[in-house]
Formats: C-alpha cells, structure tokens, sequence
C-alpha cells in the first residue's frame, strides 16, 4: 500500500480545509446554512487551526513507514478524525438534506475507509514494492 500518496492527499485535503475555515469562516457557515455568529466563528476558526496541524503532521510523515504497528499513532488519529467527521457529516446531510454536506461525508469517508486500509494491514517495506516493478 502507498501510504505516501494517502499521507499527501490527506495533508493537502486537511491544508486546504484549515485555510479556508481558518480565514473565511463566515463563508463556510453560511454555505452550510448556519447564521455566523461570535462563538461560531471562533469555533470554526479553532477547527481550521486543528486542520493545519494535522495537515502539518501528515505532510511530514508522508515518507515514514505506516501500517500495523509502524506509526500506528498517526494512522490511529487520521482514521479516528476521518471516520468521526464522515458519520457526523453523514448525518447531517440526512437530517438536514444539504448536498455540501453529504458531499463532504464522502470525502471524509475515502479517506477513514483508506486509513483503516492502513492501519489494520501490515506495511509494505519499499524494498518489497521495487521487485514487484
């Protein structure tokens, strides 16, 4: 499994959402029906913040090896946020029937589905995936 592909689209999908909720969180509420408010704001904005350290810590860890026992810790927390998100978005869309929603419980869903993949197989050591080439 190319856990360096997943860790990168995840880093840039987390970067992307960080920067947007972090400076137009306005805008990300108001696209999903919500009146902005203060306390919904800062919210919004300390979401973005946790975004942009996960897609920090992603960016960096894109080369390590992950999988069963190796770096467990980091594919544990990515599996845990994508899966949390995705049913809580999933949800959402259902009770509330907006498509930006469920659009999103979908892409959080690739990405739990990808992180399970990863955390609950055993890694392919590099020196493994070149003699197959």
């Amino acid at each position: 499994m190319h856990t360096r592909v997943l860790m990168a689209l995840s880093a840039i999908f987390l970067a992307i959402a960080g920067l947007i909720t972090s400076y137009f969180p306005e805008k990300v509420l108001e696209t999903h029906g919500v009146v902005p408010n203060n306390t919904m704001l800062l919210l919004i904005q300390m979401m973005g913040a946790l975004y942009l350290g996960f897609a920090i810590l992603n960016w960096t860890a894109r080369g390590v090896l992950i999988g069963g026992i190796y770096a467990r810790p980091v594919a544990l927390g990515n599996f845990l946020h994508f899966a949390m998100v995705g049913v809580m978005l999933a949800k959402a869309a259902i009770v509330h029937e907006v498509i930006q929603l469920a659009t999103s419980a979908f892409v959080f869903s690739v990405f739990a589905i990808w992180f399970g993949i990863v955390l609950f197989r055993p890694p392919v050591p590099k020196s493994a995936r070149h003699k197959d080439s």
